[in-house]
């Protein structure tokens, strides 16, 4: 979940982290756990949805690149075509720890099936 901080700059506000579901090179979304906390979100930014809102996933590549995978690129545009969703755009950051800290990669993905790669800003560090 995001703030607008300024048309086409966002802040991540929160994040949701799912324990369980997957493999060692393998993701399956708990949405039911998602919706909670979107719920949850929602209800602590009174629900001012032009400022705050969903922005899309995020996962990590513990052992491989933060580029995303074929299947990563597809799901991102099944969630930003999805008309039910209803999203002008969906982002998804990927990260990994590298040398000490931390490392990722962003891309935003849109309605007509175009995406493109956006700059991932981190602040403070990690450990």
């Amino acid at each position: 979940m995001g703030e607008c901080l300024v048309p086409g700059r966002f802040r991540v506000a929160d994040l949701t982290i799912q324990r369980r579901g997957g493999s060692f090179a393998s993701f399956i979304r708990r949405l039911g756990e998602a919706l909670s906390a979107l719920a949850r979100f929602f209800r602590q930014t009174r629900e001012v949805y032009t400022r705050f809102n969903y922005l899309g996933e995020w996962h990590s590549h513990p052992s491989f690149s933060t580029a995303p995978s074929e299947r990563d690129v597809r799901s991102m545009l099944e969630i930003a075509g999805d008309p039910e969703v209803g999203a002008y755009f969906v982002a998804l950051v990927i990260v990994r720890l590298r040398d000490g800290g931390l490392v990722g990669s962003a891309n935003v993905y849109w309605p007509d099936g175009a995406y493109e790669e956006a700059k991932l800003e981190m602040e403070g560090s990690c450990g």
